[in-house]
């Protein structure tokens, strides 16, 4: 990696994020000439979607794309990096300054555009028992097996909601492990109604019809995962009331897909847009966000897969460059892939019956021992980090922030410098940040 000396670096481009989006508008910008960072807290670019492992044939897509990378002189890759908050910001700056930090140094990136490519993370639901060794989430399971987790002879059960599942039991059944339930809360009647539209995006029905699995139940949810000291079955209900206990060594969990905007909201940038439920990031037809010089693209901004990342992250990086002829170009594209991603949203809506599967001993905020019975009385996420200390744990609210806001409607407050932990020469190295140059409330 090429690495400067100074504790603040300039660049024309920052994009965070180098899933498909991210690599999209890298490429997409990079005939301009102008100078492109991209920043990914992974070791390797391609983000959930195309993550490399051990266990990982990566499809040709992403090959294509991690080459193309390599090829332009203009583009540089920083893996292993993350933002950890706000940076000073300069007076030629167009864009907020950014606060990085890998495993050597932390500096200070100043930019003229910012492209957030931050993507999305499973919603996880509690429910009795979710705390148990061998729970997880279905998407978190696919990237253990891809990192290498031996699941070979393993019973599992996948259980939530969403094309993820059927990916997920195809990742484990390709690792040879058993997948003896996949257990979707939506009813036939809405997968039926999925499964009519898919014509319409052809390759999507052909990639339906390799992950089809004959322990595939609709109108099923899981109720309670049981055992000591690792999970030994789980406890489903089927449709109107019937139940079954199936015993199984991991249980695999995914009830859709939460925006990663924090960043985004740390930068003052607005949530709203309807293939998110609201929660995603704000653009306008050019992926621009609120705040001027950032822009966004890519789940963060709703779900509708890599496809729709593509193309987003396309559109971005043409708009950040000045390209805007070819940005307006993938307009129709774009409006094929959120057709898409609109019928996901309106075919795999969650059973409210989900909300009552905790009980009052369930923990709610792995992070520091919450319990539902210690969350209900609270009046929002505000009262119940002053009187439960939920969401101030090692996620900061990532995981339970999510369950409480599907669970109580709360709103978690929009987060403040710092987003992550860093080091203390970091801090000391780079200044401190200016909030309000960047949209953000002050510190």
């Amino acid at each position: 990696m090429n690495r400067i000396s100074p504790m603040h670096e300039r660049c024309d481009i920052l994009i965070i994020g180098a899933g498909p989006a991210g690599m999209a508008a890298a490429l997409a910008a990079a005939p301009s000439g102008a100078a492109i960072t991209v920043v990914d807290d992974n070791p390797q670019p391609g983000g959930q979607i195309w993550r490399d492992g051990p266990q990982v044939a990566l499809p040709p897509l992403a090959q294509q794309h991690r080459a193309a990378l390599v090829q332009h002189a203009n583009i540089r890759v920083l893996t292993g990096t993350r933002v950890v908050g706000l940076g000073p910001n300069q007076p030629t700056d167009k864009a907020p300054a950014l606060l990085l930090e890998d495993a050597d140094r932390g500096w200070t990136q100043h930019s003229h555009r910012i492209i957030l490519c931050t993507g999305a993370r499973e919603l996880l639901q509690p429910f009795p028992g979710w705390t148990l060794p061998g729970v997880t989430g279905a998407g978190a399971l696919q990237a253990l097996i891809k990192a290498g987790l031996d699941v070979r002879g393993q019973r599992i059960v996948v259980a939530g909601t969403g094309p993820l599942l059927l990916a997920a039991a195809a990742t484990a059944t390709q690792a040879g492990a058993s997948v003896v339930r996949i257990a979707e809360q939506a009813a036939w009647a809405s997968l039926a109604g999925f499964a009519a539209q898919l014509p319409r995006w052809p390759a999507k029905a052909l990639q339906a019809l390799t992950l089809l699995h004959p322990s595939l139940r609709a109108g099923t949810h899981v109720l309670e995962a049981q055992g000591t000291t690792q999970v030994q079955s789980v406890r489903l209900r089927k449709g109107a009331g019937a139940e079954e206990t199936i015993a199984c060594d991991r249980i695999a969990c995914g009830f859709g897909l939460v925006p990663n905007t924090q960043l985004g909201q740390l930068l003052g940038c607005t949530l709203g847009g309807p293939l998110s439920g609201g929660l995603g990031l704000a653009v306008d037809a050019q992926m621009r966000t609120t705040v001027p010089g950032v822009l966004a693209a890519g789940e963060n901004t709703g779900f509708g897969g890599s496809e729709r990342a593509l193309v987003q992250g396309a559109i971005a990086g043409h708009t950040a460059a000045g390209h805007v002829q070819q940005a307006q170009a993938l307009r129709p594209q774009l409006a094929r892939w959120e057709g898409f991603a609109q019928a996901l949203q309106t075919s795999f809506v969650l059973n409210e019956q989900l909300k009552a599967l905790p009980r009052s001993n369930t923990l709610v905020c792995r992070c520091e021992d919450v319990a539902y019975a210690d969350l209900a009385p609270r009046q929002g996420w505000i009262d119940a980090k002053l009187h439960t200390r939920c969401g101030m744990g090692a996620c900061q609210g990532r995981i339970c922030g999510a369950a409480t806001q599907h669970l109580f409607g709360w709103v978690p407050a929009a987060p403040r410098h710092l987003l992550a932990p860093a080091r203390i020469a970091t801090l000391a190295a780079c200044g401190e940040p200016t909030n309000e140059a960047a949209g953000a409330p002050p510190a």
